[in-house]
């Protein structure tokens, strides 16, 4: 007969506790709760104050940020949010959450798989929590950034930090490192990209890899982004050679802030450009987001496609990011399954 009181068989009196569960949290950068100034203002208030996002002493910035740029740039942005705002929410929102869910049936009931964002909502820390009460005491944390960068990937891993210093019982935590130059990633982007360029209604002269900017000083203090976005067009290009061997393949950078100096070549500068050299048709692709969002529905479809075409450009196609579809999918699950490796 069991003895009651071994450590293996809890009182009559205990409360249940879940445990055994292993969890995967998909995370991305972050979306106001809605496209209106007011919920606009509360997220950049967010964003802006990170420490990794502006890097400039907070007695200095402080001042500029609340004086400023949350007077100025909120009914700014919610004009651009309103442009792409979806029934279900903001795009980023929307396809983060349908990532999770395609993720979640292709890895089955063994795994719990839930979404967050690393600024607004829902958060890292409720997510986190909600799923060590689910009894997940293993988590694996995605970061959905492919290329390194310490605003991005490490300001992820700040607020997960933030997260598991306020809770008693930790889960085990694992997370993914970035993956800009791994056979899959780029593999997925090849396949995506030459099936999406095969049903324009043009044929591209130029396809345009287009990526977030960085203040350029970021570089200069280590930061791996810059190399490690190049890279990622080197493979890339390598890999397009054989389905779209005819296509120049250039690099940018977009989403510039402030009056620093940024990353070049900066993205509006060079369609301008193409545009006056005689280049009137492009695709633009944005290798560097996992899902799209502002940047890509907004920012590249429809400014950037005024600026090619206010310069003399005649076609200008914006390709969707890997999204939901098989091919960013299938990339993610091989992702998510060699890092859980002997866990799952």
């Amino acid at each position: 007969m069991p003895d009651p009181a071994s450590p293996h068989h809890a009182p009559s009196n205990h409360p249940p506790v879940a445990t055994g569960g292993l969890g995967v949290l998909l995370v991305n950068l972050g979306t106001p709760d809605a496209a209106t100034p007011p919920a606009v203002r509360r997220y950049l208030a967010e964003f802006l104050s990170d420490p990794r996002v502006v890097e400039i002493p907070a007695i200095a910035w402080k001042p500029i940020l609340h004086g400023i740029v949350l007077r100025t740039r909120p009914a700014k942005s919610a004009h651009a949010y309103a442009q792409v705002w979806t029934e279900g929410g903001s795009p980023l929102a929307a396809i983060t959450g349908a990532q999770a869910r395609a993720l979640q049936a292709r890895l089955g009931a063994a795994v719990t798989v839930d979404w967050a964002m690393r600024y607004g909502n829902p958060s890292i820390p409720a997510k986190l929590q909600a799923m060590k009460d689910e009894g997940c005491d293993r988590v694996l944390v995605a970061p959905l950034y492919p290329q390194y960068s310490g605003a991005t990937t490490a300001s992820v891993m700040d607020r997960l930090g933030d997260a598991l210093r306020t809770m008693r019982w930790q889960p085990a935590i694992r997370t993914l490192p970035p993956y800009h130059d791994d056979p899959a990633y780029i593999a997925a982007l090849a396949q995506d990209i030459c099936a999406q360029v095969a049903v324009l209604d043009f044929v591209p002269e130029v396809l345009l890899l287009s990526y977030h900017g960085m203040p350029e000083r970021t570089l200069q203090l280590g930061d791996p982004y810059h190399c490690q976005c190049r890279k990622t067009s080197r493979l890339l290009a390598e890999r397009l050679r054989d389905g779209l061997p005819r296509l120049r393949i250039e690099t940018s950078f977009q989403s510039r802030f402030g009056r620093a100096r940024w990353l070049e070549p900066a993205t509006e500068t060079v369609l301008a450009n193409e545009a006056r050299a005689g280049v009137r048709r492009i695709a633009i692709a944005a290798p560097g987001f996992s899902a799209d969002c502002v940047e890509t529905l907004e920012e590249l479809a429809i400014r950037g496609r005024e600026v090619f075409e206010a310069a003399g450009g005649e076609r200008l196609g914006v390709l969707a990011c890997l999204n939901d579809r098989s091919a960013g999918m299938e990339m993610l699950e091989t992702l998510v399954r060699r890092e859980l490796s002997g866990w799952l």
